[in-house]
């Protein structure tokens, strides 16, 4: 009996839930995966796909599109593994999307956002489009803040400004990411979110770059976007946009970042290997036509917004690596004509053990003296055309010995010049000890301090400033201004600090020969 009223009850149930159900058509797009080789899926059945959109395959994995031909569309692989001939794939309709929010401050991540550093999984805000568009002209603002990177060659004489981007080029080893580093290392004291990008690094390059970050600076207030040389090479090609688009948050919120791309020629290189496995025509260099059009995309994302946009900024730092030297070939020339300015790095300079090896006659800042703190732009208002001057005098004196008094002075002079920008790597320079050099250089007070004893001159400045001039120091790492009652005072104490390494006899007649 029991049985007979549960079955009743339960044929009731279903009568009801079957006249509630209306029946409509569906319609489900299913492709299929005809072939896969070196991370290009040639897929087939789905016509209404668009390009540049989101598809899944058969276990989870992703891609997306490049290539619409009539019956057949080349599809980009971020997950290769897993992927083969005659599974099934859908589109999804959305572009690739990146997380953005605080969550990600202090991570280590793939351009999707999945953790590498075996933390938790990443909660962010919200997911936001790769690919966006940059600032209008309406909505940007003059480059007039600086971006001090603690490097005294490149704060002196090739100012970086926020919502600038500068170029930084040279061959192989000769201290690009160094750095790029150094400068994240410097906004450990300033509100600057930092964003590191590495694209078809080594891992063992890319973990080096970030332990020295851990060791020296901030990394709470950064993020570490890692696309190394092992990973898919769709995966490497997403990660610079994925990584402007994670800056741009804090930028949209007013906030200050700065992004570090490791490197443009790498991912140059991975545009080329797509487009020639997508049947793309080559043009020079066997690259694409479009690949100056992707970098500059890329970086005019990088911007000063107005007051009205929200006074926000993004720096970039772009790194390209040059071939023996050769400023002139495709991509270098592409994105110094794209960037405002490059900081050239010479090899030769690097192996005499001159570090940074900044060639500061090919480097520019086409923004420079304008987004310098007042008091360093006071101060080093002469200083590249002295050196310039003393880099010629030198060359000549190679050929013969210098009998003439004012050119040993003048080369003694230079070669002090030389001796305060050389630094050493992860020992960036606060902004009151970089005045202060610059005019114990300027103000001749170096000029009787054996060079070997400049490295200690400077070793002992910090300290000395912090105990004889400490309100000087407070009021410029505040306004960057220099008074002229400040300007004296510290001066005096440059002038007795050097005194304690003054020699008794001019060291200008060490002589070049």
């Amino acid at each position: 009996m029991t049985d007979t009223v549960g079955l009743d009850r339960w044929l009731d149930d279903a009568r009801t839930r079957v006249s509630a159900f209306v029946p409509s058509p569906t319609v489900d797009e299913i492709g299929r995966v005809e072939s896969v080789a070196d991370g290009i899926a040639m897929i087939s059945g789905l016509p209404e796909l668009r390009l540049d959109e989101l598809v899944s395959f058969e276990h989870g994995q992703r891609g997306y599109t490049t290539t619409l031909d009539r019956d057949m569309i080349c599809c980009v692989l971020l997950d290769a593994a897993g992927v083969a001939a005659g599974q099934t794939v859908r589109g999804t309709g959305e572009v690739l999307r990146a997380p953005v929010g605080q969550s990600l401050l202090g991570r280590i991540i793939d351009p999707l956002g999945r953790p590498l550093d075996e933390g938790q999984e990443i909660e962010p805000e919200r997911f936001d489009p790769i690919e966006r568009a940059a600032p209008s002209i309406i909505d940007r603002d003059f480059v007039s803040e600086p971006v001090q990177t603690g490097l005294l060659v490149i704060d002196t004489m090739f100012a970086l400004g926020r919502g600038q981007r500068e170029l930084i080029v040279g061959d192989r080893a000769v201290g690009k990411t160094a750095i790029a580093l150094d400068c994240i290392i410097n906004q450990k004291s300033s509100d600057v979110i930092c964003v590191y990008v590495a694209i078809g690094q080594k891992s063992s390059t890319v973990k080096r770059a970030i332990q020295a970050v851990k060791a020296h600076g901030a990394p709470e207030r950064c993020i570490f976007v890692v696309a190394g040389a092992s990973t898919a090479p769709g995966l490497q090609w997403i990660a610079p946009f994925a990584g402007f688009t994670m800056a741009e948050y804090f930028r949209d919120r007013g906030q200050h970042a700065l992004i570090v791309i490791d490197d443009l020629t790498k991912h140059a290189a991975t545009h080329r290997e797509i487009a020639l496995l997508t049947h793309q025509p080559p043009g020079r260099e066997a690259y694409p036509g479009d690949v100056f059009y992707v970098h500059a995309r890329l970086l005019e994302r990088a911007a000063k917004l107005s007051k009205a946009a929200g006074a926000g900024s993004l720096t970039a730092l772009p790194i390209a690596e040059l071939d023996a030297g050769n400023l002139s070939a495709y991509i270098p020339t592409n994105l110094i004509s794209i960037t405002d300015g490059q900081i050239v790095l010479d090899s030769r300079l690097f192996h005499e053990g001159h570090k940074p090896a900044v060639d500061v006659g090919k480097s520019v800042s086409r923004v420079g003296g304008k987004t310098q703190a007042p008091a360093l732009r006071e101060a080093a208002h002469s200083l590249r055309l002295d050196y310039a001057q003393f880099l010629e005098l030198e060359t000549f004196t190679r050929f013969g010995a210098v009998t003439d008094t004012a050119v040993k002075d003048k080369i003694a002079h230079g070669k002090r010049i030389r001796g305060i920008l050389g630094q050493q790597q992860y020992a960036p320079i606060r902004l009151a000890d970089e005045v202060a050099l610059v005019m114990a250089v300027q103000e001749g007070l170096l000029d009787r301090v054996d060079l070997a004893d400049v490295d200690r001159f400077r070793s002992e400045l910090t300290t000395w400033l912090d105990r004889n001039a400490k309100d000087v120091v407070d009021d410029l790492s505040g306004t960057g201004r220099l008074l002229s009652t400040d300007r004296t005072k510290l001066l005096g104490a440059l002038t007795d600090l050097a005194s304690t390494f003054t020699s008794d006899e001019p060291v200008a007649a060490e002589g070049a020969s």
